[in-house]
This record gives structure tokens, C-alpha cells and sequence, in this order.
């Protein structure tokens, strides 16, 4: 899907505050540990060492923004992935950050571009 450039000031708050949603470290964690499949919230908490409250809150900001999909088995809500494009920003930025780093390490270590030569 393509944007019109320049970007509209409405499609850019849309944007930006999924970056927000998605650029906590524990909503990252949580998103992580969800790619395996659906796990309760006493799962995430424990895998997490978070408290409930804290997963839970979490988690709700994750549901708000459509990001995670949440079913309730008895008194047990599940989690799981809704929207896997977040996995695809993660990349792309991890990706990003590995090329980064490779280039600050050729630049700090002379060894390092001796060895690439």
C-alpha cells in the first residue's frame, strides 16, 4: 500500500502513535514471548517477571490498539497475536540497528576493517 507524500498530519498522528504503542520495552517483550502463540496473562506475567497488574496494563494498551486479540476460557483470558505486521517493524529496525552497530565496530576497531578487507 502506498502513501501520498507528503504524509497527511492526520495519517501521521495514526502513525506515530502506533510507534508509540509498539516502542515500550515490555509491550516489545510481551509481543516476543506472544510470537510462540496465545499464553494467559499469568504466563506473560511470569515469563516477563512483571506484575499482573503490569502485564495486564500492557496488554490493554496492546488490545486498544489492535495489536494483540484477547478470549476470555472460563475465568482464564488468553492472548495472542492480531496484527502480525508489528514482527516486520521489529526487523526491520533490528536489522537496521545490527547494520549500525557493524558499522560503529568497523569504525572503533581497526582489526575489525583488517579482517573485512
Amino acid at each position: 500500500m502506498e502513501f501520498t507524500h507528503p504524509i497527511p498530519e492526520a495519517l501521521a498522528e495514526v502513525i506515530a502513535e502506533r510507534f508509540r504503542v509498539i516502542g515500550d520495552p515490555t509491550r516489545i517483550r510481551l509481543l516476543d514471548h506472544l510470537r510462540d502463540g496465545p499464553a494467559s496473562v499469568g504466563q506473560l506475567r511470569e515469563a516477563l517477571g512483571a506484575t499482573q497488574q503490569n502485564a495486564s496494563k500492557h496488554l490493554g494498551i496492546l488490545h486498544r490498539a489492535g495489536i494483540v486479540s484477547r478470549t476470555k476460557e472460563g475465568t482464564t483470558v488468553y492472548y495472542a497475536i492480531a496484527d502480525e505486521s508489528v514482527f516486520a517493524i521489529c526487523e526491520l529496525v533490528c536489522g537496521g540497528l545490527r547494520q549500525h552497530l557493524d558499522e560503529l565496530a568497523e569504525i572503533l576497531d581497526p582489526a575489525t576493517r583488517e579482517q573485512t578487507a
